[in-house]
């Protein structure tokens, strides 16, 4: 399909009461459609991989058209200086959340972004190397442990911010580290329980969300599990 042909697409299915649902679960509502993510990604099945047709699409502004750009752009083709420039435009903790699981994850360089974006100011970028963090440690079902356990210092040192959309990235990343594995788990829980004992709040609700979740009879069995 070509990018006339998605956005007109993309209006035609405009739906402004999915826009204020959006709106109560945090999404940004500026040039957004409300168009939800399972006609985004039949869409994006349709569309196929295409490098040059995302970057025409993250440029429209377009809340969804963004989200889309993340589903096809070809990983190989993207550069340090294009994430940089994405990271700098998110707005909405959706965009940041697909672009990093759908496209930045499988680069080579994500984990030096992750920690680079983990110490920025701006509230999105900031969510950005977190979530960043989270994926990795989601998807890359092959990495070692230590690749991980060089984010726990990062999570320690920025978990007194008291944005909403920083710490709940913060928490996502945590957790997720703590599910990769018995060894990790054990150092994800031991970080969580010194971050309980700081005077931040927001540092003392990421810690009791990320024990509850990763001390968990579910989580345990599943780390005890032998593998196949």
């Amino acid at each position: 399909m070509e990018y006339f042909e998605i956005i007109n697409k993309l209006k035609s299915l405009a739906n402004p009461k999915n826009v204020a649902s959006m709106a109560r679960f945090g999404i940004n509502p500026h040039k957004t459609l409300g168009v939800f993510m399972p006609r985004l990604r039949a869409l994006a099945k349709q569309t196929g991989k295409n490098h040059s047709l995302a970057r025409q699409l993250w440029a429209s502004g377009i809340h969804e058209a963004r989200i889309l750009a993340g589903l096809v752009d070809e990983s190989e083709k993207v550069t340090e200086k294009q994430m940089d420039k994405w990271a700098r435009d998110f707005d909405s903790w959706d965009v940041c959340d697909g672009s990093c699981m759908n496209l930045f994850d499988r680069l080579e360089i994500a984990p030096k972004k992750a920690v680079a974006w983990s110490e920025r100011k701006e509230e999105f970028v900031k969510r950005a190397g977190f979530a960043l963090m989270a994926c990795l440690a989601w998807h890359r079902k092959d990495a070692k442990d230590k690749e991980f356990t060089k984010f726990l210092p990062i999570i320690k040192q920025e978990l007194s911010d008291n944005r909403n959309f920083v710490r709940k990235a913060v928490s996502w990343a945590l957790r997720q580290i703590g599910k990769r594995s018995l060894y990790l788990n054990k150092q994800a829980v031991a970080t969580a329980k010194e971050i309980q004992k700081t005077d931040s709040g927001a540092a003392r609700w990421i810690a009791s969300d990320a024990i509850r979740e990763l001390t968990s009879q579910a989580v345990q069995k599943r780390l005890r599990q032998p593998k196949h």
